[in-house]
């Protein structure tokens, strides 16, 4: 896996992924588990981080102009997809149980 600067508005993270489209859509799930906590253990309190219109992923660092650039939107939907279908997965598995 590749380290990766991901920055977006206000929220500036290095993550390990596979490609700069996972890293998009972890970064998303960082700022989104701020609005939607999805476990107990992630703070309430703490700044919240601000998406812009766009996600900029390099393997340089941030501020990068050859950056990679999503649509946050477009990442937000993909993120959206994985959280619903990790829900039905998890709910298929407690109805077998």
């Amino acid at each position: 896996m590749s380290k990766y600067y991901v920055q977006s508005g206000t929220l500036r993270t290095v993550v390990s992924a596979e490609s700069t489209n996972k890293a998009a859509i972890w970064a998303v799930h960082q700022a989104m588990q701020q609005v939607f906590p999805i476990d107990q253990d992630t703070p309430t309190n703490e700044p919240r981080s601000v998406l812009a219109r766009e996600v900029l992923i390099s393997e340089r660092g941030f501020d990068r102009e050859d950056a990679t650039r999503f649509a946050t939107m477009q990442v937000v939907s993909q993120w959206n997809e994985m959280v619903t279908t990790l829900d039905r997965l998890e709910r298929m598995l407690h109805r077998a149980a």
